[in-house]
């Protein structure tokens, strides 16, 4: 999927039907004087519903839907008969998607199971019709009730990547080189910093038929919960990984230090990020011989507080084992 087509925040206008009135009608027929109140009921107004749907991963198709409407209910009519209810509007959204209220910023709740279905904005009931009303002292009821207004609101949709295992690292550091070595994913790879924009996602075949899914997320650098670089605008994407795996280049001046800092940015975008599983990939260790990778692993062994590996996706080093502890993470 090409960067420009991750579409993760969409603002929409949501209205519902409004309820129909409910009929005032009498009976009236030849030979029967006096028939009587027969209005029937109005029909309800139309639902908006967002429906969760797992073959979608971006909001993209709702980029330039900014009016979402329902169908009105239908007026009561003679005969007792009730009006159609109004057509309920339905969109499908993908797993993930959290619906905010734009006024309140409030988390109105969020979609993460194929086919689950959230009304957004209730549509109005419809009106009672006057043969509702109708008593002993009271038998022509001349009035019905009409139907209830609809509902609108404004809101933000927010996809949060729902993957097992989130790439996490500086610009540069190799994230979406190992994504395409690791899967059939195409994301963009060159020589300059923040040459990811958008997060890119990618299936990762194990052993026997298995498989899990890899996100790499665009580069964090010291500064991002503030707003530097692509500030945290993405970090929202790392929530729901299962496992973060910490890419940090061989060729770095200070490996511990700059997991430290990366560690720092998640903590202060939201501190439960540091409750997640985590490992550290050193990669682009094909720059590296037998001897300085043994210096570097002793170094390592004293700093790191977690398990690293030692990897090169362009040579294809240490990928099986680094597969198979990411495999065992989460199972």
């Amino acid at each position: 999927m090409t960067e420009g087509n991750f579409v993760d925040y969409v603002k929409m206008h949501v209205s519902s039907g409004k309820g129909g009135k409910g009929s005032t009608h009498l009976h009236r027929e030849k030979y029967i004087t006096k028939g009587g109140p027969d209005g029937g009921d109005g029909g309800r107004g139309g639902h908006v519903i967002l429906k969760g749907n797992s073959n979608l991963w971006t909001l993209l198709h709702l980029k330039f839907k900014r009016h979402i409407r329902a169908g009105h209910g239908e007026h009561g009519s003679s005969g007792r008969s009730s009006g159609a209810d109004g057509e309920d509007m339905y969109v499908d959204v993908p797993l993930g998607t959290v619906v905010r209220d734009t006024e309140t910023n409030e988390i109105l709740f969020e979609i993460t199971e194929e086919g689950e279905e959230r009304i957004v904005v209730e549509g109005g009931k419809g009106g009672r019709g006057n043969w509702h009303f109708k008593t002993s002292t009271n038998q022509t009821p001349r009035y019905a009730q009409p139907g209830i207004p609809l509902e609108e609101k404004d809101i933000i949709l927010e996809l949060k990547i729902l993957a097992d295992v989130g790439l996490v690292g500086f610009p540069n550091a190799g994230k979406s080189t190992l994504l395409s070595v690791l899967t059939s994913a195409k994301p963009k790879i060159a020589d300059y910093e923040f040459t990811t924009l958008k997060p890119n996602l990618g299936i990762v075949k194990y052993r026997e038929f298995q498989t899990f899914v890899m996100a790499d997320i665009p580069g964090i650098i010291e500064g991002a919960a503030e707003g530097k670089g692509l500030g945290y605008y993405f970090l929202r994407h790392i929530e729901r990984n299962s496992i973060l795996l910490f890419l940090i280049p061989a060729d770095a001046p200070d490996i511990k230090k700059q997991y430290d800092i990366l560690l720092d940015e998640l903590r202060r975008y939201n501190p439960e990020m540091l409750d997640k599983d985590r490992l550290i990939a050193i990669s682009k260790c094909d720059m590296l011989d037998d001897e300085l990778k043994a210096e570097l692993s002793e170094q390592l062994d004293n700093e790191l507080p977690i398990p690293y590996f030692l990897i090169s996706s362009v040579a294809q080093q240490g990928l099986t084992e680094l597969k198979d502890a990411l495999w065992k993470a989460l199972n």
